[in-house]
């Protein structure tokens, strides 16, 4: 019986070991990511991490010339480790300073519009 829950928790113990090297390559991609956005739109970012459902986390970046994209996460220590990695600074809510910066051009608007009022088909 020994035998069988040590097995059990070998079992255990790799399958742990495996999804952490699976997570802490994501974070790693993800933190390339962070970099290579921030490097392209101005040479730094800020970001915010929201849960969007399924335990999934957002992360928002904004540049530093105001364009903004997101990445998604697999959870919330992967996403806190790859902006931790990128060396992201981190806000707690989107509004204020950080939404003030956000710049949106003709594609979000007409986009924004369409959904509203009937614009262009979401194809």
């Amino acid at each position: 019986m020994a035998d069988i829950q040590q097995a059990d928790e070998q079992v255990e113990t790799a399958g742990g070991a495996a999804a952490g090297k699976r997570a802490g390559r994501r974070a790693a991609k993800l933190a390339r990511e962070i970099r290579a956005f921030a490097t392209t739109h101005g040479g730094s970012a800020e970001g915010q991490l929201a849960h969007i459902g399924r335990g999934r986390i957002r992360i928002a970046l904004v540049g530093a010339n105001g364009e903004w994209g997101t990445l998604v996460a697999d959870d919330a220590d992967t996403a806190k480790d790859a902006a931790a990695q990128a060396g992201l600074a981190l806000q707690d809510d989107f509004d204020g300073d950080l939404a003030a910066r956000v710049r949106t051009g003709r594609y979000e608007w007409s986009r924004m519009a369409g959904i509203q009022v009937g614009g262009p088909a979401n194809a």
